[in-house]
């Protein structure tokens, strides 16, 4: 079933509306009805894993959604991709829907898109939601640096080794087994003659002087912000919180049990709980 922007509420996952970015085309949709909520994911995912989140907020809410440049069905074309970019991204599509203040939640990199575009694009938010973000150095995992340092070499391995190192590395985001459709969903983008290099090619272009740059003024934050983590994290240990938590004066911690730094995949309706608990519908 589709709602009225087009976008498949039930099985397959697509974004209708587009905005052009530089010449490069970022794909986005919307869902529900309610005050806006904006919903920005991380590395190396798309909007197709923050479906149980947009689905679930739009009941009382209308969810602003897109995938990343570079990301998902938005752009895989070569060019930056890198953090440096995507709060200019979201600056744009903020002003592409008209949406002033909206409530914004970010997971991972979108945690850090949405710190940047606050802080740096000068962007107000009513309500700010973090989920396991990259905010605070240093980050990425071994595998992540590793790559980082020889993009060439692995953007030429054969397709099935590529595809099986993709999933083997998403799979060490979650602190349970993820089950075959969902693994599917996220390694399908990153697949073919665009996407193998496209996967390669963002993790590359990753840099901690993107945090870096604005973590000195994340206590000049004063605008609510949740601050939601995974126990099991991995890749970005619980720790990294409690540290953010201390560097963002207004905002509070809540830690959810069970989960890794995927917990949208692994704890999707805590998640909700606390997001719409801390919002608030008040337009």
């Amino acid at each position: 079933m589709a709602n009225r922007n087009g976008v498949d509420a039930c099985c397959d996952w697509q974004l209708p509306g587009t905005l052009d970015y530089q010449g490069r085309e970022v794909r986005y949709g919307r869902l529900g009805d309610g005050p806006p909520m904006v919903m920005v994911h991380g590395t190396p995912w798309s909007s197709f894993n923050l479906r149980h989140l947009i689905r679930s907020l739009s009941a009382k809410h209308t969810v602003y959604f897109y995938d990343l440049l570079g990301y998902g069905q938005s752009s895989m074309a070569e060019g930056d991709v890198s953090l440096g970019v995507q709060n200019e991204v979201l600056a744009r599509l903020l002003d592409h829907w008209g949406l002033d203040n909206p409530r914004v939640v970010g997971h991972d990199f979108g945690g850090a898109t949405v710190l940047r575009t606050h802080l740096l694009n000068g962007r107000s938010f009513r309500k700010i939601m973090l989920i396991d973000p990259v905010a605070v150095s240093p980050w990425g995992s071994p595998f992540f640096r590793h790559v980082n340092e020889h993009e060439a070499a692995f953007s030429g391995v054969p397709d099935f080794i590529h595809q099986a190192i993709v999933r083997t590395y998403v799979q060490t985001a979650a602190h349970q087994p993820l089950d075959d459709a969902t693994l599917d969903g996220i390694v399908r983008p990153w697949t073919g003659e665009q996407g193998q290099p496209a996967f390669y090619r963002q993790i590359a272009q990753a840099d901690s002087r993107y945090t870096d740059e604005v973590q000195t003024r994340y206590p000049t934050i004063t605008t609510p912000t949740l601050i939601l983590w995974g126990r099991e994290d991995r890749w970005i240990p619980l720790e990294r919180g409690e540290t953010l938590r201390g560097l963002i004066p207004s905002s509070e911690l809540r830690v959810v049990d069970d989960a890794g730094h995927l917990v949208i995949e692994e704890k999707p309706d805590q998640l909700v709980q606390h997001i719409v608990h801390f919002a608030g519908t008040t337009p």
